[in-house]
């Protein structure tokens, strides 16, 4: 019996969509407690904590994207500040054969989602370090961003 219709393993897997996590680094971090050791103790009310989200993607080549995962949070108590935190946290990715209509998706949702626990741990661990309870960010739902950032035409890639 032929076996023609059969496919070769290795054209599938050459041609199957490739997502790589090349690296992934810090590219700023920083942390202010700027009414310190006053906002270090025990609160009459809990803290209102606003944390801010954004994704930028740079290409560097054909197949190779930086994803930069902007993460801010501002703590304040009774309308002082507590802390203030700016982290810029970076993938590099390698996609081949992503068909071009998902390239944009990929890039502003999967990427992202893939870095993210790493950013969270960072901002646990500097809030901790800096005097307070660690600070665990809820899961980010990077599709609604996606969708909310297409709504506001800021969806195009650089």
């Amino acid at each position: 019996m032929s076996d023609e219709n059969a496919q070769d393993p290795q054209i599938s897997e050459e041609a199957a969509p490739q997502l790589r996590v090349l690296t992934q680094y810090i590219r700023d971090l920083s942390f202010e407690n700027p009414n310190a050791p006053r906002t270090l103790g025990a609160l009459a009310q809990p803290p209102q904590i606003a944390v801010r989200v954004d994704v930028n993607v740079q290409r560097l080549s054909q197949e190779d994207f930086e994803i930069t995962l902007a993460v801010g949070v501002e703590a304040k108590a009774a309308e002082e500040a507590m802390f203030l935190v700016e982290l810029q946290y970076c993938g590099l990715f390698r996609l081949a054969n992503i068909p071009a209509e998902q390239l944009e998706p990929v890039l502003l949702i999967e990427c992202p989602r893939q870095i993210f626990p790493f950013a969270r741990r960072i901002i646990a661990d500097v809030t901790r370090d800096g005097g307070f309870p660690p600070l665990m960010i809820d899961p980010i739902d990077f599709v609604a961003l996606y969708q909310q950032r297409r709504s506001e035409g800021n969806g195009q890639l650089n």
